[in-house]
């Protein structure tokens, strides 16, 4: 493959939905996760936030989820728009009160110094972010745990190509509830995976740069200082979360349904879209 096919390759790859072949909208594609969730981020991650700005930051954190789970979902099992309200509203519910429930608890902690507070209190944003992420994946795709999703067979790059010189597509084999809960739970995980380090890390690292001098003697750099760390921190970490699990799956046939294995002679190897 040449160099300038490559690049054409993951143009495409990162600007088009793989079930619809139709671009999905900018903020919302994973490409552009980095700068989507930069300011929502550093919202959350803000020393000293109050009651109400921590529920309009983690309303704002799980519209977005909700957003970008829409987009980049398997689209051969469609959320109707009840569903995706009523997922919306539980995924809210879930991050504002692990939110506000941790923020009261932590001060109440006798055992713990000071110091030991203040760190917990800043990793509360972590706390809620992980559990009610994941929360929202399950919440937004649970249809497709319900009806499952289309799996197809594993075909090598010459059979592809042979079939697309022929007009034809790759025909699904049915749907299957294993391989679509296989893909919900990876991707539930890959955000727990992807909120860890950038939740966590540039929270812990801030405590430590306030209580430097320098940056005692210079308040107004904390909020660059906090978005320069979650920045850095989201770099490195996106792309290990979403290459924890392959986007297109491949798995053997016999560990999904009779009916799709049945189709696959011995141990074929059938594939499907997890999303991401």
């Amino acid at each position: 493959m040449t160099p300038e096919l490559w690049r054409a390759k993951k143009i495409v790859d990162s600007t088009l939905h793989p079930d619809t072949g139709q671009p999905v909208f900018l903020p919302f594609r994973m490409s552009c996760f980095v700068i989507s969730n930069l300011v929502v981020t550093a919202g959350m991650l803000t020393p000293g936030l109050k009651t109400t700005g921590t529920l309009l930051w983690q309303i704002s954190n799980q519209s977005l989820n909700v957003a970008i789970n829409s987009a980049n979902a398997n689209k051969s099992t469609p959320l109707s728009t009840s569903s995706l309200a009523k997922s919306y509203f539980l995924a809210v519910s879930a991050s504002c009160s692990v939110a506000l429930g941790l923020n009261a608890l932590v001060p109440r902690l006798r055992r713990f110094s000071p110091g030991a507070k203040t760190i917990l209190t800043r990793l509360v944003p972590f706390a809620a972010v992980a559990s009610a992420g994941a929360l929202n994946v399950f919440l937004m795709r649970g249809e497709e745990i319900r009806r499952g999703i289309d799996v197809f067979p594993s075909l090598s790059p010459s059979q592809k190509a042979d079939l697309a010189k022929e007009g034809n597509d790759v025909k699904s084999l049915g749907k299957s509830k294993k391989a679509a809960t296989i893909a919900v739970a990876e991707t539930a995980l890959s955000r727990v995976l992807n909120a860890t380090p950038i939740m966590v890390l540039p929270p812990l690292i801030l405590v430590r740069l306030q209580s430097t001098k320098w940056l005692k003697r210079r308040p107004r750099l904390v909020l660059p200082v906090n978005l320069g760390l979650i920045l850095a921190t989201s770099i490195f970490a996106l792309p290990l979360a979403l290459g924890a699990f392959p986007q297109r799956q491949v798995i053997q046939a016999r560990k999904l349904e009779k009916e799709i294995a049945n189709q696959v002679d011995g141990e074929g190897m059938v594939e499907f879209n997890r999303g991401i």
